[in-house]
């Protein structure tokens, strides 16, 4: 029987923590999209504003657009946010082993976050390199080419790389045009650069990340290793974000404990005997996540924009073969951020703290008002 009753309360916080952050995810993705077509799009002397932005993607894809990728994003955060606070409870279950109050300082609150960050950017990379690529693409005008797919020949090598992709022709003519002061002995040069990885588009340059959105292409072209393209920067953001937040949080939580237990006689022993409302804890959950997302908001530009470049397998095998260095400062390369892209690494930094807060506020509440309700039904 208790092996029973264990169970439904396990699944009962299982399908309010999945519902809580499906609804906090569907609310704030129009900001999110907002936000990566901003950071993506933004340039050194030329920024991007956030109506820019929205009007492009409502332009281009219509209102359905700002809900692009919107499903590889909710599953990634389930099993994301599931791994940052499990992660969390055990590090800090560990940290309070023993104690007598059961007490967790600030300091070790902000370890906990670090590691429990590191574990959801591990999880939920892959889903977000999904999410962003179909972001992007809803602000790209792509080009149709079913019309003018049978006129031209697509080399086998390409097409077995990337399917259903067709080189830009007349980049590819102007290439040879380049190439016209060599020695020519091929009979078919134009078939021969078509046929070589390094012209997919004609010009030397990658394909758009619009023409490698969907898994199998980017399997293909880029290797499973690119899944987890822009880990770097990517852990970084998450720990940052997990060790501010969890660290802001419990320093919110015990202040409205401590104010909280002035009124009540007796004064509790333990911090989990003083009753808070689920109201005052979405919002210390919601302010928290603004305070972490602001100070994490430059690691996200640089993993979004890492993220929004195609490296095709066979370039990242002659870095690694010629020792390619990372450039920029120590800093930089540690944390993997661009030197390209100082300018720019606070660009949407407003959008980023209101998604974060306002999902951070709505994943708390609907998870404590969902826990409340279905225990309710059960007694």
């Amino acid at each position: 029987m208790d092996e029973l009753l264990r169970n439904q309360i396990f699944g009962i916080h299982t399908i309010a923590a999945a519902g809580s952050v499906t609804l906090g995810t569907a609310l704030t993705y129009p900001l999110d999209t907002v936000k990566v077509i901003v950071q993506v799009g933004s340039g050194a002397g030329k920024p991007l504003t956030a109506n820019q932005a929205l009007d492009r993607v409502r332009y281009l894809s219509g209102y359905s657009g700002l809900y692009s990728g919107f499903g590889w994003l909710a599953l990634g955060r389930i099993f994301g946010f599931g791994a940052r606070f499990g992660t969390y409870e055990i590090m800090t279950a560990y940290f309070k082993d023993g104690r007598e109050y059961n007490y967790l300082s600030l300091s070790e609150a902000f370890r906990a976050g670090l590691v429990a960050g590191v574990a959801e950017s591990v999880i939920s990379s892959p889903f977000e390199l999904m999410k962003l690529r179909e972001q992007v693409t809803s602000a790209s005008r792509v080009p149709n080419y079913s019309s003018v797919r049978k006129k031209r020949v697509v080399a086998p090598l390409i097409e077995k790389l990337l399917h259903g992709y067709t080189p830009d022709k007349k980049a590819l003519n102007y290439s040879v045009d380049l190439l016209s002061t060599l020695t020519n002995k091929h009979s078919n040069m134009t078939g021969a650069l078509q046929a070589y990885p390094w012209m997919m588009t004609g010009s030397g340059t990658p394909p758009s990340v619009c023409n490698v959105r969907r898994l199998p292409d980017i399997i293909s072209l880029e290797g499973w290793r690119s899944l987890w393209r822009g880990l770097r920067p990517g852990i970084v953001r998450d720990s940052v974000y997990g060790g501010i937040f969890f660290t802001t949080w419990q320093f919110l939580h015990q202040a409205m404990a401590d104010w909280k237990a002035i009124g009540m006689n007796p004064v509790p022993s333990i911090y989990e005997d003083i009753p808070l409302s689920p109201l005052a804890v979405s919002l210390a959950a919601g302010l928290s996540g603004s305070v972490a997302g602001a100070a994490s908001h430059c690691f996200d530009t640089a993993k979004c924009r890492s993220l929004c470049t195609v490296l095709p397998k066979f370039v990242s095998l002659e870095r690694k073969l010629l020792k390619w260095k990372r450039p920029g400062t120590r800093f930089e390369r540690f944390t993997g951020i661009h030197p390209a892209d100082r300018k720019v690494l606070f660009n949407g930094i407003g959008l980023r703290m209101a998604r974060c807060g306002i999902a951070s506020f709505v994943v708390v509440g609907s998870y404590f008002l969902t826990v409340n309700s279905l225990v309710a039904k059960r007694k």
